[in-house]
């Protein structure tokens, strides 16, 4: 017997996960409440960089999407991908996990294998999440999707399982290893949550801190790529990391503040990721500083932002930090616009064309193919590091 698999929410994680699923035999529906996105999909139109319309026309035989619940009447497995942000205290927001879940449980079986794949903090699942669908078997899987990046993807980056019953992690692994290479079973969901957590913690406590290497080097008057190049070529305890104008995207700058959170529910100090958090927010107002250092007073100064995606070569613009350091700019009077050929669209404004007619250009997250030969001879200032 096929199997049938509903995954709730077809965005950067839960449209690669479900065509994988499809790509191996499951027949799987795509669930997203958004119908322009549902028709897109049926009709071949895929919404995100990563998958393209072809990929996505050859899982079609097993594969559709829909906004009806009741496709999730007799579904054998229901997984939930949806957004788990930061609200605007920067505090941890499970109001879509949990309206989803929410509007869904009346229409899933008692026999349903439930799997999250949501980021969320450390006892969620089991205190809160899991109890929503009674009767029903729980598990958790966190997502590891890294948009853009060509060589770890869906099926061969491996996979944490965790469930509330042995019976429940067995299913969900063996659901999993069907087309995932590594799929490791865990003693307990508090364990995977954590170490999810973990993961991108350490990415943003050490790019903070590169963060700040960059800043002395700048002052030494040498480049921090090379002293991270040069620190590279240690075969063994070092790990390079990269400096910007702040962290975006779904995960890192997101997830420690899921376990800052629980941290602070139960009492346990987290100074290493409060400090990154505040070094990693500070970053726009440091080159604000660093502009207005090149350009003396900013008024009526025209600027150009080039790259406003949260990383180089995708189009999502989650928690971009362009976006705090041209609110900074313009403060300070700059006339600021931004350009980048992959997001078009951003905040009620069209990418600019690249000219040299600027008074400074700031390189925040620039993509493959940008001509940055049309800027002529004007200042640069790049986010990213050099001297």
């Amino acid at each position: 017997m096929t199997l049938k698999v509903v995954v709730v929410g077809q965005g950067y994680v839960g449209l690669p996960l479900a065509l994988a699923a499809a790509g191996s035999g499951y027949h799987v529906i795509g669930f997203d409440t958004d119908s322009v996105r549902v028709a897109g999909l049926n009709a071949g139109k895929s919404p995100i960089g990563d998958i393209s319309d072809a990929y996505l026309a050859e899982q079609s035989i097993y594969y559709r999407a829909s906004d009806q619940k009741e496709d999730l009447f007799d579904a054998d497995i229901v997984i939930f991908c949806l957004p788990t942000p930061l609200d605007a205290s920067r505090n941890p927001d499970n109001s879509i996990l949990l309206g989803g879940a929410k509007a869904l449980t009346p229409h899933i079986g008692p026999k349903t294998l439930i799997i999250n794949e949501s980021t969320v903090s450390p006892g969620f699942n089991r205190d809160v999440l899991a109890p929503l669908f009674s009767g029903a078997e729980f598990a958790y899987s966190p997502e590891r999707i890294d948009p853009a990046n060509k060589n770890w993807n869906v099926k061969n980056t491996p996979k944490l399982v965790a469930g509330l019953t042995e019976s429940a992690r067995a299913r969900a692994v063996d659901f999993y290893t069907k087309f995932i290479t590594s799929v490791i079973p865990y003693s307990s969901i508090e364990v995977v949550e954590t170490a999810k957590l973990l993961e991108n913690s350490f990415r943003l406590v050490n790019i903070s801190f590169i963060n700040e290497i960059a800043d002395f080097c700048s002052k030494m008057k040498i480049d921090v790529r090379e002293v991270i190049a040069a620190a590279s070529t240690k075969p063994y305890g070092f790990m390079p990391f990269f400096p910007s104008s702040g962290v975006g995207g779904h995960c890192i700058p997101v997830d420690p503040s899921y376990l800052a959170a629980k941290a602070k529910e139960i009492g346990a100090s987290t100074r290493f990721i409060d400090l990154a958090n505040e070094l990693n927010l500070s970053r726009p107002s440091y080159f604000l500083g660093v502009a207005t250092g090149i350009l003396g007073s900013l008024a009526s100064k025209k600027i150009v932002i080039i790259g406003v995606a949260y990383k180089p070569d995708v189009a999502d613009v989650r928690e971009t930090p362009a976006e705090a350091l041209i609110s900074l700019l313009r403060s300070a009077g700059a006339d600021v616009v931004w350009h980048d050929h992959l997001v078009g669209q951003w905040q009620d404004e069209a990418s600019a064309a690249l000219a040299a007619g600027y008074d400074l250009a700031i390189l925040v997250n620039p993509h493959t193919g940008t001509d940055l030969d049309a800027l002529g001879s004007i200042p640069i200032l790049d986010t990213r590091g050099g001297y």
